[in-house]
This record gives C-alpha cells, sequence and structure tokens, in this order.
C-alpha cells in the first residue's frame, strides 16, 4: 500500500493511502508529478547540467515508465555526456513504447553511428525511412554519416593491409569524430600507434577504453603489444594469455604469444652459442630471430646489436659497423649499440666517425663514463692525422722488440737511396723521403720512451708528430753494425759507401751492396 500527496489548494496537500484515492484521480496525480520531473529536468538540461537532468527524467520515467517521450529526454541527456550506450537503450525503449515517436527513432540511429555499429544504423534508417518518408531532411546528415563511415572503414582496411599505420591513425581519428563511442575504431587506431612505436600515445588510447570496460580484450591486446615493442616479453605475455582469457578466439593475441615464445628461445639459443664460441651458429640463430617479428623495433635494435658483437668477436669490423648502424635506425637512444660502433669505427681508422658518436653519446649519457669515451676518441682521431709509424715499418700495434727491429730491416732495405740510384729524380725524391720516415718510425718505436708517448697520443719533438733531427742514413749504419764494429750483420757491407753518401756521417769506410 503505497502513499500519495494530493493537492487540496493552492500549496496545500494532503496525503492519503493509494487505497483511499481514486484510481482516475491517482493516475492524474502521477501524470502531473511526471510532467513537473520532466520540466524541472528540462530546465536542468537547458541550464547543460546534463547529470542532474538525468536524475528527474528519471524520477518521471519511473512515474510514467509508459511514457515514450520520457525515455527520449533521458536519451537525449545520456547523448550529451557521451554515454551513448544508455542513450541508445533509452532511444530503443521510446521506439518500444511509440513506434511513431520520431525523435527516438533518430537517437536510435544518432547511437549506433556514434557506437560504430553501421549495419544496425542503416537497417534503422531503412525503417524510420519507411515509416516516415516525407521527413528525409531531418535525417540526411545521417545518411552522410553512415556512408562517409563504410568509406573510411574500408580506406582503414586497405591501408592496414598495407603496413601504412600513419594513415590508418588519420582515418581513425576521422571516423572518431562522427562515431566517438567505436570500440572497434579506438583499438584499431591504438594498435596502429603502437606499430608506430608511438607506445606512450597508444597506453593512454588502452587506459582509457579499460576504465570504460576492464575486460576490453581489444585494449589488453594494445598494452600487450606495447609492452612486447619495447622488448619486456614477459609482462607482454602474461597481457596476451590475459586476452585469451577473456576472449579465447582473440587470433592476434593467440599469433602473438607464439612469437614471443619463439623469440625468446631463438635469442636464448643465440646467447648460448655465442657464449659456447660458435659464431657461425650464433649469427644464424640471432638472424632467424629478427624474423620473427619485423615490427618489434627494439628487441630487433639489440638483435642487430648481437650480431654487431659477433663480427667484433671475428673481427670483421665492417660488417659489425653495419649492424650496430641497423640497430641504431631502429633504436636511436640504443647507448650499447653506439658504443661498439664507435670501436668499429677506430678499428677501421673512420675516427671523425668514431667521434661523431662519442659526442652523440655524451650528450645522451652525460656521465663519466661517456666523457673519457669522449676523451679517448678525440686522442685516436689526432693520432691518426700524424704518421703512422707502425705502418711506415710494415708492423702491427702490438708488435715486440724484435718485430719492430725485423720490420724497420725490412722496409729499410727496400726503400734504401742507393736501391733507387738509376731511378728518375721523382722516384729518387721518394725514396728519400720514404727513408727518412722508415728512419723516423725506429727512432721511436725503438725507444721505449719514445713509444710509449707516441701510443698515449703524446707529442714528441714536433707538433705534427714527426721528428726532422733524424738522420736516417745514421740510424741504418748504426742498425746494420757500421762503424766497423763487425756487427752480426757485418756480411752485408764491404768498402766505401757508394754514390757519394759516404759523407753523412757514416764511416767512410762502409759501404751497403744490394744484390
Amino acid at each position: 500500500m503505497g502513499i500519495v500527496k494530493v493537492q487540496v489548494a493552492p500549496g496545500v496537500h494532503k496525503t492519503y493511502h493509494t487505497a483511499d484515492v481514486d484510481p482516475k484521480l491517482l493516475q492524474h496525480v502521477s501524470e502531473k508529478e511526471a510532467e513537473d520531473e520532466k520540466n524541472t529536468g528540462n530546465n536542468f538540461y537547458k541550464q547543460k547540467d546534463y547529470f542532474k537532468a538525468i536524475k528527474f527524467y528519471t524520477n518521471a520515467i519511473n512515474l510514467m515508465p509508459e511514457k515514450a517521450a520520457y525515455y527520449g529526454n533521458r536519451a537525449a541527456a545520456y547523448m550529451m555526456i557521451s554515454n551513448f550506450s544508455s542513450a541508445l537503450d533509452d532511444s530503443l525503449k521510446s521506439v518500444e513504447k511509440d513506434p511513431n515517436f520520431f525523435k527516438g527513432g533518430l537517437r536510435m540511429i544518432k547511437c549506433y553511428i556514434a557506437l560504430g555499429n553501421l549495419t544496425a544504423a542503416s537497417r534503422s534508417l531503412q525503417d524510420l525511412k519507411s515509416r516516415d518518408p516525407n521527413n528525409s531532411s531531418s535525417y540526411a546528415s545521417e545518411t552522410t554519416n553512415i556512408n562517409r563511415l563504410k568509406d573510411l572503414e574500408i580506406s582503414a582496411d586497405k591501408d592496414m593491409n598495407n603496413n601504412d599505420y600513419r594513415k590508418v591513425v588519420y582515418v581513425m581519428d576521422r571516423a572518431l569524430e562522427m562515431a566517438p563511442a567505436c570500440v572497434n575504431y579506438k583499438t584499431k587506431r591504438a594498435e596502429c600507434l603502437a606499430l608506430l612505436g608511438r607506445y606512450n600515445e597508444a597506453q593512454e588510447a588502452a587506459n582509457e577504453m579499460l576504465r570504460a570496460n576492464n575486460l576490453n580484450a581489444g585494449a589488453l591486446y594494445v598494452k600487450g603489444l606495447c609492452l612486447f615493442y619495447q622488448d619486456h616479453l614477459d609482462k607482454a605475455r602474461q597481457h596476451f594469455l590475459q586476452v585469451l582469457r577473456v576472449d579465447p578466439d582473440h587470433s592476434k593475441a593467440r599469433l602473438a604469444v607464439k612469437d614471443v615464445k619463439e623469440l625468446e628461445s631463438t635469442k636464448q639459443k643465440g646467447n648460448a652459442a655465442f657464449t659456447s664460441g660458435n659464431n657461425e651458429e650464433a649469427l644464424k640463430l640471432y638472424r632467424a630471430a629478427l624474423l620473427i617479428c619485423p615490427n618489434n623495433r627494439l628487441t630487433n635494435a639489440k638483435l642487430h646489436a648481437n650480431i654487431a658483437a659477433v663480427y667484433m668477436k671475428l673481427r670483421n669490423y665492417e660488417e659489425a659497423a653495419k649492424e650496430c648502424t641497423a640497430a641504431v635506425k631502429l633504436d636511436e637512444g640504443y647507448i650499447k649499440a653506439y658504443a661498439r660502433r664507435i670501436v668499429c669505427y677506430q678499428e677501421l681508422d673512420k675516427h671523425d666517425e668514431a667521434v661523431r658518436d662519442a659526442e652523440k653519446l655524451h650528450k645522451m649519457e652525460h656521465s663519466r663514463e661517456s666523457k673519457q669515451r669522449l676523451r679517448d676518441a678525440n686522442i685516436k682521431l689526432k693520432m691518426s692525422k700524424r704518421k703512422d709509424y707502425y705502418k711506415i715499418l710494415g708492423c702491427s700495434k702490438s708488435a715486440t722488440e724484435e718485430e719492430i727491429k725485423k720490420a724497420y730491416k725490412r722496409a729499410a732495405l727496400k726503400h734504401h737511396p742507393d736501391r733507387h740510384s738509376h731511378g728518375t729524380d721523382e722516384e729518387r725524391a721518394a725514396a728519400e723521403k720514404q727513408f727518412k720516415e722508415i728512419g723516423e718510425a725506429y727512432s721511436v718505436l725503438s725507444d721505449a720512451n719514445k713509444k710509449m708517448r707516441y701510443d698515449n697520443g703524446e707529442d714528441l719533438d714536433d707538433p705534427h708528430g714527426g721528428m726532422h733531427d733524424v738522420d736516417p742514413t745514421q740510424i741504418f749504419q748504426t742498425f746494420f753494425g757500421g762503424g766497423g764494429g763487425g756487427g752480426p750483420h757485418q756480411q752485408f757491407f764491404s768498402g766505401g759507401f757508394p754514390h757519394g753518401h759516404g759523407g753523412r756521417g757514416g764511416n767512410p769506410g762502409f759501404t751497403f751492396s744490394f744484390g
């Protein structure tokens, strides 16, 4: 048994039990109260206070649940706060209560469009046209929007197949202007943002969808995709598995789980091969891993860096540098790849490139280690611009004292001016210059103190790295036992120094005979 208030005079109400009130009077009271609630709701709607408007429209519906217009009014308020699902429910009810309620049918179409359900929108539009064929101008914009959205969907599918993810994002942005509550459009846009490497935007879009529905499989998949592409493979796998628990038929998530498992396994096998010294197998496995997911830029950047490490171990610095370049192309902030490329460039005598990488790396890290790396790169650049005494003698930088002596002997015998005494003026001048540089090189590398300073990049006697006070003939005579001392190389000498060279400070009886 209910209670009802009845107005008996202006501003005067009496309370009665509903059983004691005439049903017609009770109906009249309910209708009047419902209209009052609706009118109050209308006032709040005009003031754009849609939440309060919804409250009073709900009161009106509770009083008169068969009134189609009240559902239509509440649907309009829901639409203004972008709650298109609730608005659609009310629109459907309004048409159910009154099939001829045109506003209800039109709002229903608008809601279907906003939600991206073009099939239902088209069907409802045809139904509305059949019931009200003379009012086509009222739903002309809905007809246009449906057709436009269909075209955008076709375009997005085509662009997706062509891997033109940037275009898909653009198309979905246009679609969402007409269908702001379409989950499919939002999901496709978020997925393409992830594929473009715009992970923060993709995750933000996914989180927005999850706030509306925490079991949104598409949004969970996008979050997993972002983790996958940021090389968080374990967390990514967990998200993909969660997607499959929500939607066991989600084909992309199922494929992603397979890719994560295969990528982890192949990469680990490659690491094991590298550690065990099986370099060829490591290269094979790392390259195979690169093919598993071409869109996974950060993981693939690490794989390229791993391949570079293998090539460096094989002393193939040219290929190693190429792999480092591929790595930083995929991940511009990949510090390890830059550091490895610096080493490769230095081994390839590309010191300008090494300094550029070291400068960039120092800006990125700004650490003590990066500062030292830049200092070392500049020293090696400076060293590269002076005479390379090791190269002049034809020996390696790790040559022993004995190897340096042997190298000097070979070079001095080969380039002694007497060997070229019958050459042209240019050939004799070149030989003289080469012979002098060989003497310079040996005078430094045979002296432990000078060699240490040279190896450390320090200047010696000349700011440009030269030693112009060196007498190469004197060094030659000393090395080969000149001065009648009967040294170990005495067999190379007999009689006076030919071709006018005896006056260079050596023993007048010193002569070298080329065979």
